[in-house]
């Protein structure tokens, strides 16, 4: 072996043997979608006194964390993101509305001295609010004199000596203490019985308790801090929410929910198994076909690629990748992409052995490796400009899905470029496969290849044929985004969507028919796959759906909870306009890459394309019927980078070709470019077919919409790439003045003399 063969071979052994012993000793770190759980999104607000900052926005976060961690849920995540929003995952909690009340409080706490009944006032004291009292009648109180600040902290017990219940102890800090003692020893100056002699301990300007001061406290003596006890009509639940609330302390903004996603634990699990055996085949599938197509050499590329799935799988697990359910299938989705490298290795070998007689299986590889890399580079750079995208400017799981997108990607790379280099240079010095050319598979042409060579269609001469075809299918398109109308998801328009599992089959119309004679008038009843149903509404709080549960619970019996989204339609507005500016900057970012990397007209073309597909996709879902919302989103960003991947193969070969026949007609030049590249097209299409299929029907209805989208836009992708993107260019090459690109210096050249370097495979013998 070369010195740059065992290097590589060193290389992939040892990645390959962290990789194992990460995947045998770490677990991954799955989302909420995933282990079941809830989601909250707070939108922090500003108050009279503080603006909703970064600063305020942190200490309102560490008050969240005492409340939440009081409620003793396992593993609670609390950041902030941007300037004013906190996101609170709350795993294991499949009812919302507990965990909803107790955060989402603001919590003002205020101690005041009582002036009297109704609204009467002590002359010369400052007047205080108006507030019914626990039994509700109306007392006058006086300003506060001290806020839940002041409050070291608080505790409930039971008192069955005093016959009192459930009450909360009270510990104020020294100030704040000595402040109550001062408002307590002026209460004790009252006598006995009067209203005056009471304090009012107000929370959300609720009075929850108003005791008198104990008849055995002296006029301005008042009660010392820790023998503060707040009494009343409390249950068990209340006297502990209560003391939480008053421990965790006052937010300094108040907050609101504006998004909240729960999903039960059995649809994450089913999820998971669903994409492991989506994977399982789909890979199964993947390298059954590469290893048909290129025999022993796709069969190391098999092995590249179970080498691949581990080492990507470890990476996700050693950086700390939260694992959604969108990155599952990422992740699953780039096995299908991590063969495209070695396909377009493989047919750039076959060409390579093809057109010069003599020249080994070796050099034939290694050329092949040469040659490829720049395509390989260019066509893996725009899929990660897409997940760049996807994490940026996605929100939720979809930035998970750019994440595992982008090391999905990289790892591909490492798979095609060293393990699979190794495995088949290492191959390739045996004289058995040498000599055999059915076994290695690349010194044979491929069926596809020797027929197009044979037929050798023209298929660019009247390109505007093209042209009117993919203009009458946008056409199509857009008149179903007019006629039907695009079906936004709940994630774009803001409201809310539940899906329930019944222990009793209820058919869509007897929901309907409960839910409005419950009041849900505006309920949108759906079937959502294996009986379940899926409603949809728009204001809804938590005791609202607590209701229509209810409601449907009558009907079907037993009901579970299966999926919870609410996005509140500030955020809804939000979020659809982030995925307008997403899609433009995609468009925008990919033109800029292509037009430094290529010709103008190629860039330009190359984004027509992509524009036409992002068209057909959204006009095929129009007329399904489809739901457009984030994950949708995600697959259309992976379809732009795959779209955009395929032109710049077929372009990346034309330039090729032009520079070696600068004198050809460039249609001439664009029709032998695309017949050698057909082949690398079908095969790399059919590799993310076989996983997107299986997605499809394995992966259950939460990835349905998903790999559907996929593989429409991969199928439009491919045509797109060829017969929309090349017709387009030769169109604007009509008009350009600039010249034929130069060709590359060839790599066996010296920059001097101009002599040829012998090829390090060749010993230099001649017969």
């Amino acid at each position: 072996m070369t010195r740059a063969t065992t290097v590589r071979a060193v290389l992939a052994a040892a990645v390959l043997l962290v990789s194992v012993l990460i995947t045998l000793t770490m677990s991954p770190r799955l989302g909420l979608d995933l282990q079941g759980g809830t989601r909250m999104v707070l939108q922090a607000t500003d108050s009279a006194t503080t603006k909703a900052d970064r600063e305020s926005t942190d200490r309102t976060l560490e008050v969240l964390r005492l409340r939440i961690d009081s409620l003793g849920v396992a593993e609670p995540t609390l950041t902030r993101s941007g300037e004013d929003r906190i996101i609170v995952e709350l795993p294991d909690v499949q009812d919302p509305r507990k965990a909803a009340e107790v955060i989402g409080r603001t919590a003002q706490l205020s101690f005041h001295a009582v002036q009297g009944p109704g609204t009467e006032q002590e002359t010369g004291k400052a007047a205080g609010p108006t507030l019914p009292d626990e039994e509700g009648r109306p007392l006058a109180l006086g300003p506060a004199r001290l806020t839940g600040a002041g409050v070291k902290d608080a505790g409930a017990s039971f008192d069955a000596q005093q016959g009192a219940g459930w009450t909360v102890a009270l510990d104020f800090h020294k100030s704040a203490g000595r402040d109550w003692t001062r408002l307590t020893g002026e209460a004790a100056c009252h006598p006995a019985q009067d209203e005056r002699r009471r304090v009012a301990i107000v929370l959300d300007d609720q009075v929850i308790s108003s005791p008198q001061v104990d008849p055995s406290v002296g006029c301005n003596v008042g009660l010392p801090s820790g023998s503060t006890q707040i009494t009343g009509s409390f249950g068990a639940d209340e006297a502990r929410d209560l003391a939480l609330l008053i421990k965790g302390g006052a937010l300094p903004l108040p907050v609101e929910i504006v998004e909240q996603r729960t999903v039960g634990p059995t649809l994450g699990a089913a999820a998971i198994d669903a994409s492991a055996r989506a994977a399982l085949i789909g890979a199964a599938a993947t390298a059954l076909f590469i290893t048909f197509v290129y025999r022993l050499f796709g069969a190391l590329a098999a092995v590249a690629l179970a080498a691949y799935g581990v080492v990507s799988y470890a990476a996700l697990v050693a950086l700390g990748v939260t694992l959604t359910l969108p990155g599952l299938a990422g992740f699953v989705l780039a096995i299908g992409m991590a063969v495209d490298a070695n396909v377009l290795v493989f047919e750039r070998a076959r060409e390579e052995y093809a057109e010069r007689s003599g020249r080994s299986l070796r050099s034939a590889m290694t050329a092949g490796f040469r040659n490829a890399w720049s395509a390989v580079a260019d066509s893996n750079v725009t899929t990660l400009i897409a997940a760049g995208l996807l994490f940026f400017l996605g929100s939720g799981p979809v930035k998970g899905f750019g994440v595992t997108l982008a090391i999905g990607v990289l790892a591909s790379m490492f798979s095609a470029l060293v393990i699979a280099r190794a495995l088949t240079e290492i191959a390739s010095r045996s004289r058995f496969v040498s000599d055999y050319r059915g076994v290695n598979g690349i010194a044979r042409p491929g069926r596809v290849r020797t027929w197009l060579a044979r037929r050798d269609p023209q298929l660019f001469r009247s390109p505007r044929r093209w042209l009117l075809i993919s203009t009458a299918l946008i056409t199509v398109a857009v008149l179903g985004i007019v006629v039907r109308g695009v079906n936004l998801g709940v994630e774009f328009t803001g409201g809310r969507l539940v899906e329930y599992s019944t222990s009793r089959p209820v058919d869509v119309e007897t929901a309907r028919t409960a839910l409005v004679g419950a009041g849900f008038g505006d309920a949108e009843v759906t079937t959502a796959g294996a009986g379940d149903l899926s409603v949809r509404t728009g204001d809804l709080d938590n005791h609202q759906e607590h209701a229509l549960r209810a409601v449907l619970a009558e009907e079907g019996g037993h009901t579970t909870k299966v999926r919870d989204e609410l996005i509140g339609p500030s955020l809804g507005d939000e979020l659809r306009r982030n995925a307008l500016i997403a899609l433009a900057v995609a468009v925008l970012v990919q033109l800029a890459y292509l037009a430094v990397r290529f010709r103008w007209t190629f860039a330009l073309a190359s984004v027509a394309a992509l524009v036409h597909d992002v068209i057909l996709l959204v006009g095929a879902f129009a007329w399904l019927g489809r739901t457009v919302d984030g994950i949708f989103l995600a697959a259309l960003l992976t379809v732009i980078g795959y779209s955009v991947n395929d032109s710049v193969v077929v372009f990346d070969r034309v330039r090729e070709l032009w520079a070696k026949a600068r004198r050809e007609s460039v249609t001439t030049i664009a029709n032998r470019a695309v017949l050698q590249t057909v082949p690398r097209t079908v095969n790399t299409g059919m590799g993310a077919l076989f996983i997107l299929a299986a997605l499809a029907v394995l992966g259950g209805d939460s990835l349905a919409d998903f790999a559907l989208a996929l593989l429409i836009g991969i199928c439009v992708g491919t045509y797109s790439s060829v017969l929309t993107a090349v017709p387009v260019a030769l169109t604007l090459e009509r008009s350009s003045k600039a010249p034929p690109p130069a060709r590359k210096r060839a790599p066996g050249r010296t920059s001097g003399a101009g002599a040829k370097r012998r090829d390090p495979l060749d010993n230099g013998a001649r017969v």
